[in-house]
């Protein structure tokens, strides 16, 4: 009898192994299913943040929901052009089915490790001018996605109604920030066009903001920021600097007037992220390919006021700029 039962048991333990080995390996071979997208960010900032926020909600919207169906590697580069290759190979090793950059030098560096597997623009201001496609309608490789580049002349304009009499109009930006540079460039022809003095200072990092925003401030009337990830990021130093002086800054980003900037027409970032990731998605289905999917681009931006911040400085809000906010826009109170 006592043989019978030590028989027994050993038949249950051998069972009890190759069932644990049998659900084991099943858990691994759906883990192994899932499709995995590495998203690359620059850094943290409102702007960034917002549009990687949008891209969970737009693989959502397409049947992604991360950690049921899908994996996803976030991975944050704090700014480190040294942290940006780093994870960029590590999506490489981990064959990640298809990767997305916030930022440009995010997509560059995905751009110039991932040669194969699909590779998504998530807001980026120049696709072709960065070298990251060869056409924005055609892009012809394993790239594309979606552009964030401002309504620069919508912003122009918006600035000289909120500024009439305004004779020197300045513009910061960073010299190493591609985007930054090609917005800059194009702005510069628009002023030519419109008869608007234009000044232009440039930084290389965060710390040279205080001194280059304290000079701006003391010499122009108003202050134009484009789209921007360094000034983003310390968007308060520039407008602490400007509120001394009583100079508005007019930033080309809807989140940077929420932290000081007195307006703009701005394209929501948490709307470009969702439009990001729902191309992902589309891409991943097998509904797309990336060569032949036109970079998409948001040509008309919404109307955002920050009221408490004019009231601080003294501006007065053109009564049809102040409607037309609160019919189609936002206003910050």
């Amino acid at each position: 009898m006592r043989k019978k039962l030590t028989i027994l048991g050993v038949i249950f333990i051998i069972f009890a192994i190759l069932g644990y080995a049998y659900f084991d390996n099943q858990k691994k071979q759906q883990s192994q299913s899932k499709p995995t997208i590495g998203i690359l960010q620059l850094m943290s900032h409102p702007a960034l943040d917002s549009i990687h926020k949008g891209i969970i909600a737009g693989l959502k919207d397409e049947g992604y929901t991360p950690g049921k169906n899908i994996k996803i590697d976030f991975q944050n580069a704090e700014n480190d052009q040294s942290n940006l290759k780093t994870m960029s190979t590590k999506f490489a090793n981990e064959n990640a089915d298809l990767t997305i950059g916030i930022a440009t030098p995010a997509a560059q560096a995905l751009a110039n490790t991932m040669k194969k597997s699909p590779v998504i623009l998530g807001a980026i201001t120049d696709p072709k001018g960065a070298g990251l496609v060869k056409n924005n309608q055609k892009p012809g490789g394993n790239i594309t996605g979606v552009s964030d580049q401002a309504p620069l002349k919508e912003q122009l304009g918006l600035i000289k109604q909120f500024m009439p009499k305004m004779k020197t109009l300045g513009i910061i930006y960073t010299s190493s920030d591609d985007s930054a540079v090609a917005q800059y460039k194009k702005f510069v022809v628009l002023c030519k066009q419109e008869h608007i003095r234009l000044k232009a200072y440039s930084i290389a990092n965060t710390n040279d903001l205080t001194q280059v925003a304290e000079q701006a401030a003391h010499s122009v009337d108003a202050i134009y920021v484009p789209t921007d990830n360094t000034i983003a990021g310390a968007m308060q130093t520039l407008v602490g600097a400007a509120n001394k002086a009583k100079v508005p800054v007019f930033p080309a980003v809807d989140t940077m007037v929420k932290a000081g900037g007195v307006a703009t027409y701005g394209i929501n970032q948490y709307e470009l992220g969702v439009a990001t990731g729902k191309m992902s998605a589309q891409i991943l289905k097998g509904k797309k390919k990336p060569s032949t999917t036109p970079v998409k681009f948001f040509r008309h931006g919404k109307l955002i006021i920050n009221q408490k911040q004019a009231d601080k400085l003294g501006i007065k809000v053109p009564a049809n700029l102040l409607k037309e906010a609160q019919q189609k826009g936002e206003i910050i109170k």
